[in-house]
């Protein structure tokens, strides 16, 4: 097992955070507002 690959293994449960919050950021965002969207095309806002 070379370093970088042992390194990879131990970054996240040593540090606690999620290894890309940009990208889960965006993904939450997107999610909430296809939500939105839908909830005006099923007529629960209007």
């Amino acid at each position: 097992m070379t370093s970088k690959q042992a390194r990879l293994k131990e970054d996240v449960p040593t540090s606690g955070k999620p290894p890309y919050p940009y990208r889960t950021l965006w993904a939450v965002l997107l999610l909430v507002g296809n939500f939105l969207i839908a909830a005006f095309y099923f007529g629960i806002l209007k």
